[in-house]
């Protein structure tokens, strides 16, 4: 087994030598018998506390403060022995205690590093306590109606820790058997074992033993356990550490992780750029790109529709062109359309499109809701002279049907006689021939 140097030479890391320490209640039977006691390197001075199944207290606990956080490997307890006689008694005092490290004075915070089980301790125990930590606690307990294994004491059961020797590196972030390697530089804390160098724990967005394996892709944080959920520039995946977009966020996108999206009215990395507020409708632009989707507003070009239509245009994507006679030469309404300023002379507003020959029946100062009276006057003029065609476009179809009629009516009537007259002539040939006959009958 390799040799390290915090072993082979225990007084140049021992840590809790000389100390300060605490303890629950010190026992009646020895007021002198305090915690320091198990830290000043003499066998002859132990702490000594009291507990048991018929005690009034049912537990007991010792801590050591080391002045720091330390890397710990080794903490050895040196337990009261009276003698062989009594070796069992003090083992069975002994048995079941556990072994803290922790950063603060309370030992569910920190990491259990022993748990004495069934079998009764050596009174000179020590142990392999890997792991880094400020405070190193001692714990045991005698429950009431607790079955404890064999050769455990129960009653009167005397804590008597003579000396706590706690021993690592002295210096942080190291590890080896000179204490001279440095931990790999992705452990948490810098923190690693103190013989093979692996990390305690890997600091946020990185895996493996040696901390050397970042987050997959997508993924970030402590253990990676985090999912990347902001919207980075060019769909990158977000920073394996710290779950932020490094080249910043998409467009249409904003917040420390990119994941709010940018208010109305505003578009573009980080939302800092304004929309143009000329979209067709009063609609709010892309936040991704600022274009108006729904088109520009009368009087407004291009795909944000920011620029204000070119001189002499108007109208939904500039697609008009001003009539080109407003009064003094002005251009028209760039929405509109309109000689905003008046019609230069001869032409008539709203436009300016027309003279006063082609207004025919409108003066200079025609307006326009007596265009519109006159057109719904034409319109109604139409549609009345239309009804009368059609009146009489009926009468006529009516009158050729009953034409039609009297003519089908007359040919009947003249078929009817002549077909009697035939009918009579035969009867009439009929009755020439019988009466011959009757003759020649006579004369025989």
């Amino acid at each position: 087994m390799t040799s390290y140097g915090y072993l082979s030479d225990p007084d140049n890391n021992d840590f809790s030598a000389n100390k300060s320490a605490a303890q629950y209640r010190t026992s009646e039977s020895c007021p002198r018998c305090v915690a320091t006691d198990a830290l000043d390197r003499n066998m002859g001075t132990c702490m000594r506390t009291l507990m048991g199944i018929t005690s009034p207290d049912k537990f007991t606990w010792w801590y050591v403060d080391l002045g720091d956080i330390r890397i710990v490997y080794n903490v050895r307890i040196q337990f009261r022995d009276y003698g062989q006689e009594y070796v069992l008694r003090q083992r069975g005092r002994f048995a079941g205690f556990s072994l803290y490290v922790s950063n603060t004075t309370d030992r569910n915070d920190g990491f259990l590093c022993y748990k004495n089980g069934p079998e009764l301790p050596p009174l000179d125990f020590n142990t392999t306590c890997i792991t880094y930590g400020r405070y190193v606690i001692f714990y045991n307990e005698r429950v009431y109606r607790t079955t404890y294994p064999i050769g455990y004491e129960i009653v009167s059961v005397f804590t008597e820790l003579c000396e706590v020797t706690v021993t690592g590196c002295s210096s942080s972030g190291v590890y080896g058997e000179n204490c001279d390697k440095p931990c790999p530089d992705n452990c948490h804390e810098r923190r690693c074992d103190i013989i093979n160098g692996t990390c305690l724990g890997c600091k946020a967005g990185w895996l493996g033993a040696h901390c050397d394996l970042a987050c997959p892709v997508g993924f970030y944080g402590l253990k990676c356990e985090s999912k990347c959920v902001g919207h980075c520039k060019d769909s990158k995946t977000c920073n394996h550490t710290s779950g932020l977009c490094d080249n910043g966020c998409g467009n249409g996108w904003t917040g420390s992780n990119c994941t709010k999206e940018c208010p109305l009215g505003t578009y573009g990395p980080y939302c800092a750029q304004k929309c143009s507020g000329h979209c067709l409708g009063s609609v709010a632009c892309n936040r991704t790109t600022g274009n108006c989707d729904t088109g520009c507003d009368f009087g407004y070009t291009g795909e944000i529709c920011k620029t204000g239509c070119e001189i002499g245009t108007f109208g939904k994507g500039c697609s008009n062109q001003c009539s080109g006679h407003c009064l003094d030469n002005v251009i028209c309404n760039s929405r509109t359309g309109h000689c905003d300023s008046g019609c230069a002379s001869g032409y008539i507003k709203p436009f300016c499109n027309l003279t006063d020959l082609e207004s025919n029946a409108f003066s200079d100062n025609c307006n326009e809701p007596s265009y519109i009276a006159g057109l719904s006057v034409l319109v109604i003029i139409s549609i009345a002279l239309g009804s009368v065609c059609l009146f009489f476009i009926w009468k006529y179809y009516s009158l050729v049907k009953k034409v039609r009629s009297l003519q089908y009516t007359s040919i009947m009537r003249t078929s009817t006689q002549s077909n009697n007259a035939n009918n009579c002539q035969q009867y009439e040939e009929l009755r020439i021939s019988e009466n011959g006959y009757l003759n020649i009958n006579l004369r025989n």
